[in-house]
């Protein structure tokens, strides 16, 4: 069983930036995927950003260039930075981790951080 905690979501003006932290529990951290999904009021919970545990990266075109996803295997933790944020980026950011194609199924879900980005 692998636990996740989300940490360091907010309130930021438009233009601004963030940094989203998600530590896991367990062994084995670098050989899951990674990844950051969002949900907006009334919306789906959509994919942000992926990190492969290969090395790789994926970003959902919305956030291309403005967002980066890195992980720190030393330390459980996967990180995602968010800059020049738009009051559409306000959702609630859930980390996700699975030992398959994350993009099809997650295997555990942390509790989620809520981002809001006043105009």
């Amino acid at each position: 069983q692998v636990q996740l905690i989300e940490s360091g979501g907010g309130l930021v003006q438009a233009g601004g930036s963030l940094r989203l932290s998600c530590t896991a529990s367990g062994r084995a951290f670098s050989t899951y995927n990674m990844g950051w999904f969002r949900q907006a009021p009334g919306k789906e919970r959509d994919v942000v950003a992926i990190s492969w545990s290969g090395g790789s990266t994926y970003y959902a075109d919305s956030v291309n260039e403005r967002f980066t996803i890195s992980r720190d295997n030393a330390k459980n933790t996967e990180y995602l930075q968010m800059n020049s944020l738009k009051p559409e980026d306000t959702a609630v950011y859930y980390c996700a981790a699975s030992r398959r194609n994350i993009l099809a199924q997650v295997d555990y879900w942390g509790q989620g951080t809520q981002v809001t980005v006043s105009s």
